[in-house]
């Protein structure tokens, strides 16, 4: 991992009328590591998200991406900068096959002139992309609309219009929620893909024990604060954390 912080927040806070969602957040990701973030519901991990994505503006703080101030950018700027995230309610086009919400992607900004400069390039581009992370060409299931797909195709989708953007980050909000453990161990492989080739990643998520696998570091929220990072094993021995997940599964 390099020494300065590729994605830096710096004291982030978010209030929705009187209800403190995220406060005084403070966090460093560096290039080429896998950085957890869990917590119990409502602890502020997808407001997180929102603000570093820039889906939702922070009341106070600071938000650095690659040593630049991005807080109060629109996503789609952010986006282009190389910052890109999957949502934890998927949002892909559904009336259109599913290589072709990819195709937008491509055709981004960030990509134009780094790829095929024909459309149908892009096309091709977009149906190797989604081979790779499961879809099976000859069974045409790139070619479904994605109205079609189960849950399991669309979380692969959703990280698969990240990846078309060539990104150097990308956040992970609850990518193996709903899915079963067959498909999580699929899915595994293909995290720890990325992660090889460079890709720098920001984990939301409850399957613990999955998540652990990935990860170097964790960060854990309860009520919209930071209260305990570390390496997984430490993090787990934390008293405020076992506390902070009473009733809930933590195995």
């Amino acid at each position: 991992m390099s020494e300065s912080p590729i994605l830096e927040v710096k004291g982030i806070s978010k209030s929705f009328g009187g209800i403190k969602a995220v406060c005084n957040v403070s966090l460093k990701l560096y290039k080429g590591e896998v950085l957890g973030v869990i917590g119990p519901n409502g602890s502020g991990k997808t407001t997180l998200v929102n603000l570093i994505t820039g889906f939702v503006s922070a009341n106070t703080g600071k938000i650095f991406f690659k040593s630049k101030d991005i807080t109060g950018l629109a996503p789609y700027k952010i986006t282009n900068l190389g910052l890109t995230r999957t949502f934890q309610v998927m949002r892909p086009y559904h009336t259109l096959p599913a290589y072709k919400n990819l195709v937008v992607p491509l055709n981004s900004p960030r990509v134009q002139g780094t790829r095929g400069g024909k459309f149908g390039d892009r096309d091709t581009v977009a149906i190797d992309i989604l081979e790779e992370l499961g879809f099976e060409r000859d069974a045409r299931v790139p070619y479904k609309p994605a109205s079609s797909l189960p849950l399991g195709y669309l979380k692969r989708l959703e990280m698969g219009r990240c990846i078309a953007l060539k990104p150097e980050v990308i956040i992970c909000d609850e990518i193996f929620s709903g899915l079963s453990m067959s498909e999580i161990a699929s899915m595994i492989p293909l995290l720890e893909k990325l992660q090889k080739e460079g890709i720098t990643m920001m984990m939301i998520e409850h399957r613990l024990r999955e998540l652990f696998r990935l990860t170097n570091r964790v960060m854990v929220m309860n009520f919209g604060e930071k209260i305990a990072e570390g390496r997984p094993g430490e993090i787990m021995e934390n008293q405020e954390v076992k506390e902070a997940y009473i009733g809930t599964e933590i195995s």
